[in-house]
């Protein structure tokens, strides 16, 4: 786990007056350029990184840097705490326990949490989550079935990159040797996840936010879609579009804009309107109002007969 190699390089850091960065690759078993960028979090954190040039040159924490008992404060302990402990109900992951059990040491016995957190609330992903981390870790080509978001089954073979959770939702980022391009798959839409015997090389692949996805780039221009809700959906549509513009009205309701990448993302939103009932309608654009209105008209023949 990214957050976990970043803490031990900290105390490699603070262990070694200067380590260079290959020497912290071969450690972690990752690229120099993936210890680059994590260096610079680090130094975003505020912990002064220095580099230094030249054959014995490397990286180091400057010597005036000062600390009382530990790196990092009390508010950060507990937080990476309750973040590893979340992630390791999920992984089973025993570096990842003994990993806690280090910063519990340096954790101020009276401090009380102030962060709670639950990345194992969706059990039944479980095991297919463990399986995939093993693939990444492992280089292991994996092969699954795929319902996309029009519902098209394919059968996917793939090199993993990276897990990512995101929006209260797990996704494999991949190498689809299918459409030859990376691809971001949903672990609710997988079946019959299975590991191959085949092996991959790791450090060919990109990370996922170095990657722009080709299926999306031309796609159109970003949609801004304008639903209008009534007063007594304002709780549930927060929930659903937290962060979304909002426009409050005179008699109590309000406008949401919605910014979506392209039109086909609309697809999503659909179903998602039409569980506020009468409580929700949409203004713009012309394309998504029709596409609600065509679905009720579907739902309405269904129930032509009572």
């Amino acid at each position: 786990m990214k957050l976990e190699r970043i803490i031990s390089m900290i105390y490699m850091l603070l262990n070694h007056e200067i380590i260079t960065a290959s020497a912290l690759a071969e450690k972690y078993n990752v690229s120099q350029r993936t210890i680059y960028r994590d260096i610079d979090v680090i130094c975003a954190a505020g912990i002064p990184v220095v580099s230094y040039q030249g054959v014995k040159g490397g990286f180091g924490i400057i010597k005036d840097y000062k600390m009382e008992k530990s790196l990092l404060g009390s508010y950060d302990v507990g937080s990476l705490v309750t973040l590893l402990s979340s992630m390791s109900t999920v992984f089973e992951d025993e570096k990842a326990a003994e990993t806690i059990q280090k910063l519990k040491t340096i954790q101020h016995e009276k401090d009380s949490p102030v962060l709670s957190m639950n990345l194992a609330s969706r059990q039944l992903y479980n095991d297919s989550l463990r399986l995939l981390r093993a693939a990444i870790t492992e280089c292991c080509v994996v092969r699954f079935k795929y319902i996309n978001a029009r519902n098209e089954k394919t059968e996917r073979i793939v090199e993993p990159v990276r897990l990512i959770y995101e929006y209260d939702v797990w996704y494999l980022f991949a190498y689809c040797r299918d459409r030859k391009d990376y691809r971001k798959f949903r672990l609710s839409r997988m079946a019959d996840l299975q590991a191959m015997g085949e092996h991959f090389t790791k450090h060919k692949h990109a990370a996922p936010e170095e990657v722009t996805f080709k299926h999306l780039r031309n796609q159109g221009n970003p949609v801004h879609a304008v639903i209008h809700f009534s007063a007594d959906c304002l709780a549930k549509a927060m929930d659903y579009f937290y962060g979304a513009e909002k426009t409050y009205l005179d008699d109590g309701s309000f406008l949401l804009t919605i910014t979506l990448e392209h039109m086909e993302r609309t697809l999503w939103l659909i179903p998602m309107l039409l569980s506020f009932g009468d409580g929700a309608e949409v203004k713009e654009p012309p394309e998504l109002r029709e596409a609600v209105h065509a679905k009720l008209k579907k739902m309405i023949q269904k129930y032509s007969e009572v």
